[in-house]
């Protein structure tokens, strides 16, 4: 059991969800074949307004797919935010690229276009936006930068299911994109996840690659050196029932941020934004201590609370595989030093809400 009264998350799975894996189970169709991993994939891709989808069994080989499919390997560089889940940067490496690391923006949180700029290099290939928390990046400025030098964009959706920017979903700018269906995500599969594009040939490619590799066209022979990444009947059930409920997801989830913002007002804390012309789809409400020495302080009264929190991302290019070549990104570090996340599921009550912000308030009242 859990110590905590308050989880950071826990999924609803109130919809059909039991009826469609009671389909499986019944029909006998639990692996990686079967009607809803085909309609899981044709609704997802309807729903984003992009021509293809392709389910695979998480959001860090729906990364690795996406590069491979575009012939990153060795030798290639990919530019990362270093403020993001480390899955962005393994991805790059199970390749044999580089991950090479630039900075936030202080405003959004997101990848500094800017500091993408100063990186480039002639090994550079890709560019690989991630929408941290459910936030858009500066994706005009980016698909710009790519233009101008002839890089893929790879966009990292695997916390921004609902994240639009300028009218426009998140995952559907760049030359391919991944999104991820963890237990903690805005929908889920438990585990899973999705690569989708508008260019048929990439697409192609990647189901090609997470299914061993089969040829298309002889029967148990594989013309190249595959991957298992397919996703099973039963997710794909789960995650259709949950596709079902997603307006619904993302618009408690949206009140939930709006009802923190509006508890939190006038305490030393300052909220993650939602940017002009952007959607914020909120899969986590974080925020940022005026002064680092109280994050952790915070996180310890609430967890007395029965409140469980997590801390930002810390900086990938602090951490010891990837810190070899260490430099310093100021804005990402002042960011993971001073950031936490809040209970954010869209089940969480009002009641709930109130109780974390007047712990909150409890701690500010003698912080010093």
């Amino acid at each position: 059991m859990s110590k905590y009264t308050i989880p950071i998350y826990q999924p609803d799975l109130g919809g059909n969800e039991k009826k469609y894996v009671n389909e499986c189970l019944d029909t006998s169709w639990i692996s990686s074949r079967g009607r809803f991993v085909t309609e899981f994939e044709q609704r997802f891709a309807e729903r984003i307004e992009v021509d293809h989808a392709a389910s695979v069994s998480n959001g860090t080989v729906a990364l690795h797919l996406a590069l491979m499919a575009l012939g990153i390997g060795p030798g290639d560089e990919v530019i990362v935010p270093t403020l993001t889940y480390i899955a962005s940067a393994n991805a790059v490496a199970y390749t044999g690229a580089k991950p090479v690391f630039v900075d936030s923006i202080r405003s959004s949180w997101q990848i500094d276009p800017d500091d993408v700029r100063r990186h480039i290099t002639p090994r550079t290939r890709a560019i690989m936006p991630v929408h941290l928390y459910g936030q858009a990046c500066d994706m005009d400025a980016l698909m710009a930068i790519a233009a101008e030098h002839r890089l893929f964009v790879v966009e990292d959706c695997a916390e921004a299911f609902g994240t639009l920017y300028k009218g426009r979903h998140v995952g559907t700018f760049g030359d391919i994109s991944t999104f991820s269906f963890f237990g903690n995500k805005t929908i889920t599969t438990g585990e899973g996840g999705m690569v989708v594009s508008n260019d048929k040939t990439l697409i192609e490619r990647a189901r090609h690659l997470k299914g061993q590799g089969l040829a298309a066209h002889r029967e148990y022979w594989h013309d190249v050196v595959g991957y298992n990444y397919r996703m099973t009947n039963i997710q794909a059930a789960i995650g259709l029932a949950q596709l079902e409920r997603a307006d619904e997801f993302i618009s408690r989830k949206r009140a939930v941020a709006a009802r923190y913002t509006a508890g939190l007002e006038g305490l030393p804390v300052e909220g993650h934004k939602e940017a002009p012309d952007t959607v914020h789809s909120y899969w986590m409400f974080s925020l940022l201590v005026k002064r680092a020495e109280h994050r952790d302080a915070l996180r310890e009264h609430l967890a007395k609370d029965g409140i469980e929190t997590r801390p930002l991302f810390y900086p990938m290019h602090t951490m010891p595989m990837y810190a070899h070549n260490y430099r310093k990104h100021s804005v990402a570090e002042d960011l993971a030093w001073r950031g936490i996340n809040l209970p954010s599921w869209p089940g969480l009550s009002n009641e709930q809400i109130d109780l974390i912000v007047a712990s909150i308030r409890a701690f500010f009242t003698t912080a010093r």
